[in-house]
C-alpha cells in the first residue's frame, strides 16, 4: 500500500513529536511521580479531545455494543501507560526513548497474528532481527560493569510497555474501523483516569518544592501535544492504513528522543546508546520498507 505524501508528512510529524514524549515524562518526574504524571497528562488530553469533539459536533456517548470494547481498551491503555512511566522513572531517558520506540516490532507481530492480510514478509523479519540486536546492545554493561539493578529493571519494564503499546495500537486500529475515532481516544483515557487517581493517591506524593517550569512543561507537552494532537492524528491514520505501516515511521522517534534527552536533561550518550539507536532505527526501516 502506497501512503500519500500528506499522510507521510503527518506520520513523520507525529513520530517526531512522540519522540519528545519520553524526555517530557522524565521532566515531569523531577517533581511528579509516575501515576500522578499519567493522571495529569490524560486530564489535559481528555479536555483537549472533548473540546475538539464539541467543536465538531461529535458524540462521545458509546453505544451498548461499543462500551465493553472501550473499557477493555482503556484497561490495556492504563497498564501500558503506568508501566511506561515507571520504566522511564527507573532508567535513563535516552535508553527509554529507544526501547519504547520498538513498539512497531510488536505491532507488526500482532498484526501478522490477528489482522487478515497483514502478513509478515522476509524483509520485516530481517528488520525485527536487526532491531532486536539493537535492544540487546542497549542492555550491554556500561562503565566496566552491568547497569544498576534499578536501571536494568527499568529497561525491562520499558520493553514490556513497548510490547503492550504495539498490541494496544493494533487492537485500537481494529476498533477504529467500526467506531468514531474521537470517541475511542477519549474513552481509553477516561477509563484510565479513576485508576490512575486512586493508585496515585494511595502510593505516591508530589514533591511540590521541586515543581518548577520543567516538570510543568513536561506535563503540558504530554497532555496537549502527545495526548491531544498526536492521538487524534494517529487515530485518523490508523483508520486508513495498516497499523504496522503507519507505526513503522516511528524510526524517526528515537533519535529525536535521544537528542532531547541530551540537550534538555543533560544525559551523556555513549556508544551502546548510539549503536542500539542505529540498529533499532535500521530495523524499523526494514520493517516498513514497502
Amino acid at each position: 500500500m502506497q501512503i500519500p505524501w500528506r499522510a507521510l508528512v503527518l506520520a513523520i510529524t507525529i513520530n517526531l513529536l512522540w519522540g519528545g514524549n519520553v524526555p517530557a515524562v522524565k521532566m515531569a518526574l523531577l517533581a511528579v511521580p509516575p501515576l500522578w504524571t499519567a493522571f495529569a497528562r490524560f486530564t489535559l488530553g481528555v479536555t483537549c479531545l472533548a473540546l475538539w469533539a464539541w467543536w465538531n459536533g461529535i458524540s462521545l456517548r458509546p453505544t451498548r455494543e461499543e462500551f465493553p470494547w472501550l473499557v477493555l481498551l482503556g484497561a490495556m491503555f492504563t497498564v501500558q501507560i503506568a508501566s511506561m512511566n515507571w520504566g522511564i522513572h527507573l532508567t535513563a531517558s535516552s535508553i527509554a526513548a529507544i526501547l519504547i520506540a520498538t513498539n512497531p516490532i510488536f505491532a507488526a507481530l500482532f498484526a501478522h497474528l490477528f489482522v487478515p492480510g497483514d502478513q509478515m514478509q522476509p524483509k520485516r523479519m530481517a528488520g525485527m532481527g536487526v532491531a532486536l540486536a539493537g535492544i540487546l546492545v542497549v542492555f550491554l554493561p556500561r562503565d566496566g560493569g552491568w547497569a544498576a539493578l534499578g536501571a536494568a529493571l527499568g529497561n525491562g519494564v520499558c520493553l514490556a510497555s513497548a510490547c503492550l503499546l504495539g498490541g494496544r495500537l493494533v487492537f485500537a486500529a481494529r476498533l477504529l474501523q467500526r467506531m468514531e475515532s474521537t470517541r475511542v481516544m477519549v474513552w481509553q483515557m477516561l477509563v484510565s483516569l479513576p485508576a490512575f487517581a486512586l493508585a496515585a493517591a494511595l502510593t505516591e506524593r508530589v514533591d511540590w518544592d521541586a515543581l518548577g517550569w520543567l516538570p510543568v512543561a513536561g506535563i503540558a507537552y504530554q497532555g496537549i501535544v502527545v495526548a491531544g494532537f498526536n492521538f487524534m492524528a494517529l487515530a485518523w491514520l490508523l483508520r486508513r492504513y495498516p497499523a504496522s505501516i503507519v507505526l513503522g515511521f516511528n524510526f524517526v522517534s528515537p533519535p529525536f528522543g535521544v537528542l532531547l534527552s541530551a540537550l534538555i536533561l543533560g544525559e551523556s550518550i555513549g556508544w551502546p546508546v548510539l549503536a542500539g539507536l542505529g540498529a533499532v532505527g535500521l530495523g524499523l526501516v526494514l520493517i516498513t520498507r514497502k
